[in-house]
Parts: C-alpha cells; sequence; structure tokens
C-alpha cells in the first residue's frame, strides 16, 4: 500500500501551460427571445487555477512542494495565476511574463450543475527564444533538488521539443522521474519521458488508427512506446478506468472507480498528479496508477475543476482495500 502521507517530503517540478479557469453560477429560467438558447441569470462567479495550475493545485492537495514553471501574462488574469499560486505556497521563481502573451482564461457558464457554454481565450504561438532559453537556465539550476518533473502540455506553445529534449537530458543525469500529459498529436515530441498519459482519443490520432478493442488498444500503444521511446505508457479511457503498458509485462486494465461523474474538467491533471507522486514514493507502475485511479474517481464526483483531499483520497482507500 502507498503511504500517501510521504507525498509531503516530494519536491516536484511542473512545467507547462499555467491557465485561469473562470466560472459564472447561475440559473435558468427562460429561453431567450433573441435566439433558441438559454438565459443564464449569473449569481455569482469564482476562479480557479487551470491547465498545469490545476496539476500544481492537485500536488498541493496533497502537500507535495512544488516549483513553478511557465509564462503568465501581465493583465489580471496573469496576477490571478501567481496571487494563487503564491497562496499554495509554490515557488513561481520560474514563472516569466511576455507581454504579447496574455494568460489562457478559460470562462465556464454554469446553471443547475452542467455545464452551458464555454468561452476561451489565449494565443497559440511558440515562447520566445528568450523565454526558451531562460526556462532552460531554471531548469538546469533546479533540477537536481527535485524528485519529479511533470510537463503538463495544453499544446499553447510553451512545451516545444527543444525544451522537453532538454527537460529529459537533465532529468536522466539526475535520476529524476518525467512525466508528461500530452496534448500535441506527434508523440515524438515527449521522446524519452519516463511516463506519457495521453487519453485514448489522443493515443488513436497519435498512433493513426481507430481504437474500440482492447486489441487495437495494445497496438496501438506499441505504436506510440516505439514513436516516442517510451518504456511506460498510461491511457485514460473515461469511464472505463485506464490501460497500463510497460515494457516487458503484460498489459493492465484498471476499472474506473468514479460513483457518479458530473465534470471531468481536469481528471487527466489529477491522474498525472497522483501518478507522478505514487511513482515517486517508490511504488509500482500499477499501484500508482490504481491510486491515481482512486483520486480521478473522487474528482469526477464533484462540479468544476477540482482536486481530491488527503482525507477523502485515505478513506477511499479503506474502501477498496
Amino acid at each position: 500500500m502507498i503511504n500517501i502521507d510521504t507525498f509531503k517530503d516530494l519536491q516536484v517540478l511542473v512545467i507547462g501551460d499555467l491557465m485561469l479557469d473562470e466560472y459564472l453560477w447561475g440559473r435558468v429560467d427562460r429561453i431567450s427571445p433573441e435566439a433558441p438558447v438559454p438565459v443564464v441569470a449569473v449569481e455569482r462567479e469564482s476562479h480557479t487555477l487551470g491547465g498545469a495550475g490545476n496539476v500544481i493545485n492537485n500536488l498541493s492537495a496533497m502537500g507535495a512542494k512544488v516549483f513553478a514553471m511557465g509564462t503568465v501574462g501581465r493583465g489580471p488574469a496573469g496576477r490571478n495565476v501567481l496571487k494563487k499560486l503564491e497562496a499554495l505556497n509554490v515557488d513561481v521563481t520560474g514563472v516569466i511574463s511576455e507581454p504579447d502573451r496574455p494568460t489562457t482564461r478559460k470562462t465556464r457558464i454554469i446553471a443547475a450543475s452542467q455545464q452551458m457554454l464555454r468561452i476561451d481565450r489565449e494565443v497559440r504561438h511558440r515562447i520566445t527564444p528568450h523565454t526558451l532559453d531562460a526556462l532552460t537556465r531554471i531548469i538546469a539550476g533546479c533540477i537536481d533538488k527535485m524528485d519529479l518533473v511533470i510537463i503538463s502540455d495544453y499544446d499553447k506553445g510553451l512545451v516545444t521539443c527543444e525544451i522537453v529534449a532538454r527537460i529529459v537530458e537533465l532529468a536522466k543525469k539526475s535520476g529524476v522521474i518525467t512525466l508528461a500529459d500530452p496534448k500535441s498529436m506527434d508523440f515524438s515530441k515527449y521522446m524519452g519521458v519516463t511516463v506519457l498519459t495521453p487519453n485514448k482519443k489522443e493515443a488513436a490520432i497519435a498512433a493513426g488508427m481507430q481504437i474500440q478493442t482492447s486489441e487495437e488498444m495494445e497496438k496501438a500503444a506499441a505504436k506510440i512506446m516505439a514513436l516516442a521511446g517510451l518504456e511506460k505508457l498510461l491511457i485514460t479511457c473515461g469511464k472505463a478506468g485506464m490501460a497500463l503498458y510497460e515494457t516487458g509485462k503484460p498489459a493492465v486494465a484498471i476499472a474506473s472507480k468514479a460513483r457518479q461523474v458530473f465534470d471531468v474538467s481536469g481528471a487527466g491533471d489529477t491522474v498525472i498528479s497522483l501518478l507522478g507522486l505514487g511513482l515517486a514514493s517508490g511504488a509500482t507502475f500499477e499501484a500508482a496508477a490504481g491510486l491515481a485511479n482512486l483520486a480521478a474517481g473522487i474528482v469526477v464526483a464533484k462540479v468544476g475543476t477540482a482536486t481530491a483531499s488527503i482525507d477523502e483520497l485515505k478513506q477511499c482507500i479503506m474502501k477498496n482495500i
């Protein structure tokens, strides 16, 4: 059994696309006379960390010490992200501000526990060479203090082939585990990471084939592992749970532990966070994935981008022993 109380002793570097998730909560009691759409009367609003920020939120909820790397804009959204990271006692010295790169903001409109609409405000161009050089120097200066590196790629231009290659090179020299959650459809971009965690749709696109059976899943996994030089691959399958592939070992299927699904927002962030913490604490791939699966089951039963608490996870572990 994994002792999750040891997670507080782990140092984790998270590099990826930092975002602000904005929620407008309201009620619907009529249809607009202008178009056949519901009118949402907004009653309150809230903001949470999104993207790589949600990975950080999940890690912090488990007590891990996090070093954040990424970019934010210079407007209110960027200041809000930094404020929320600092409130979690996250080290933000690796967060760089680019004047022409505003903070990605996703606005979700929710009524009666249902998401009605999402509005994205973002840019997706690559980071500047200056920012790439600065991030590379920061990684080189801190990697040997880390137990784990998580690359949270939302395909907004921060996670490039060059920066992944540098992270993998430095991490291997320091004996540090690297995990990546991919959004780029060219998985060769993640060459050499310890574990890749795509969902089923992403895996199918990357492998260039349909995945409808476990045999097709296994063939797709083999293609992806060869393409990205992987020893471990975890494919999340929504309500069907997840599938684990490891060089020289048979595939392992883990059934979903979700009780009732309200919102899948950020479930992948929970999976990679708990998987990484489990592996960094010395657990086997299967045991760490099982823990991540339990945590994801807790999270999808909540509305909005959420995390599992240590107490919730402990209770869930006891129920599943």
